[in-house]
Order: C-alpha cells, then structure tokens, then sequence
C-alpha cells in the first residue's frame, strides 16, 4: 500500500484563497429546492394528517363491543392484556429527552461550526417525521390496544387518541432523534472511537421506548417495529440527501481549515 500526502499552508492570512475560508470542511449542503420540497411535503402531510384526524369519528359504543381479541392476530395479540401506567409515563420521558439528543453536536468544534445546516437538516427530520406519522395513524384509524381491554372504561375507548395505534409515533419520534444524531455524528468524527457507543445507543433507544409503549398498552408490537422502521429511515437517510458530493478519487481525502488544506491519498 502506497500513501501519498499533500500538505499545503497558506503564507499569510492576508492569502486570496484562505480568506474565503470560515472554518472547518463541512460534510453537509443545503440547496433550496431540495429543502423547500421536503419542507413543503412535510407541512402537506402535518396539514392532511391533522385536518384527517380532527374530522374522524369517535368509536360507537357499538364498534367499540364488536372489537374481540381473535380478530388481531396472534403475533399483537398479546399487548391487548397490557396497561401500565408507569410504562406509559416512562415512554414519555424518552420521547421528551430524544429531543435533546441532537445538542450534543454544541460541545465539538467541526459540528458546533455547522450548527445551522444541522438545525436546518434536523428540523427537515422532525417535520417529516411528524407529517407521516400523524398522516398514516389519521388514514388508519386501528384501535389500540387498550380499546379492547376490559380494564379500561368506555370514556377512554371513546377518544380522538383511542384510533391511533398504527404506527408508533412514540416510536418513530425517538428513533429519528437517535438515528440522525449518530449519523450526524458519524459524518463529523469518523474516527471516532466512540461510534460504537453512538449506534449501540441509538439502535437501542427506541427499541426501550416500543417495549415500554406495549407494556403501556398504547400500541401493538407491529405498531412500534413499523414506527421505528419509518423514524429510523428518515433520522438516517434525510441527513445523508444533504451529504457533499465527493467528486475525488476513491480513497483521496480532503480536510481544510482556515489556514490548511490537506489531502491525502490511499492507494
């Protein structure tokens, strides 16, 4: 294996091209077309999905008698005898504290640099997430668990919140937030030896906050693997639409800074 490597220092601040420089390489792009598509299509889905839901009928007592057990399938069947209040409240607090999970790019210098293309990319992630989930469960409409429990009273059964089972919003939340902050993560510090960690982390965050969603009796397995499924694609893919194209050979990398250019070539 060969490696060649370039070094170039600028002579003086005062130099043409460095002066254009503002700090260090940026993996990401923003391009108003793109952004403006995906928050437009965010905003379309958030308004048909909400206007959706704030027009859908509330369960009859009727449908409400004719929900039985061994019409769900057996694989969900079991969430129906779950209905845990601590779970419920323990779903929350992940859900609330995934939103802070994205603040972590302030303590590193390359992604602090960045912090408006990554507010903007994040902010494209959550409203595209929020858009299909409220779009889906308002076109939906399944009864969640709950409503089929013979624990829980008629007035809870009967709730805009008792037909949107499918999917998991809880679930698709947290697995965006986690999901595009070890992507985001990955594209700044490369090498860093704590990407495990990263991932581990953001692979098993929303898996917890599904469980604890069952348990609560709020959703069906098959709701929560479909809303990871869906959180996790737009955490990690809405990020990588905004990658730089890399138009150098493979295995040349370029690195600048205010005052250095460096490339390096792997062969």
């Amino acid at each position: 294996m060969f490696r060649i490597a370039i070094l170039m220092m600028a002579l003086s601040l005062q130099g043409p091209l460095w002066a254009q420089s503002t700090g260090p390489f940026s993996p990401y792009q923003l391009e108003w077309k793109q952004e403006a598509a995906i928050f437009g299509g965010s905003l379309v889905s958030l308004g048909v999905g909400q206007l959706l839901h704030q027009n859908a009928p509330l369960y009859t007592p009727e449908e409400i008698s004719n929900f039985q057990a061994q019409s769900v399938n057996g694989f969900d069947r079991v969430a129906i005898n779950f209905n845990s209040e601590p779970s419920r409240q323990l779903s929350d607090q992940f859900l609330y504290g995934s939103f802070f999970l994205p603040g972590f790019f302030l303590a590193g210098q390359p992604s602090r640099h960045d912090i408006v293309k990554i507010s903007t990319i994040y902010s494209e992630v959550i409203f595209l997430n929020a858009g299909l989930t409220l779009l889906v469960k308002s076109s939906i409409r399944r009864p969640r668990p709950f409503v089929l429990s013979e624990k829980v009273g008629l007035s809870n059964k009967q709730s805009l919140n008792a037909s949107a089972s499918f999917f998991s919003g809880h679930t698709s939340t947290v697995a965006a937030n986690s999901f595009f902050t070890a992507r985001v993560f990955s594209d700044y510090y490369p090498e860093s030896k704590w990407k495990p960690v990263v991932w581990g982390a953001a692979i098993a965050l929303p898996a917890v906050t599904g469980y604890l969603r069952v348990k609560a009796g709020k959703h069906y397995p098959s709701d929560v693997i479909a809303g990871y499924a869906v959180g996790a694609t737009v955490g990690y893919f809405i990020p990588k639409l905004h990658k730089k194209k890399n138009i150098l050979p493979e295995g040349m990398h370029l690195d600048t800074g205010v005052n250095s250019m460096h490339l390096e070539w792997v062969f």
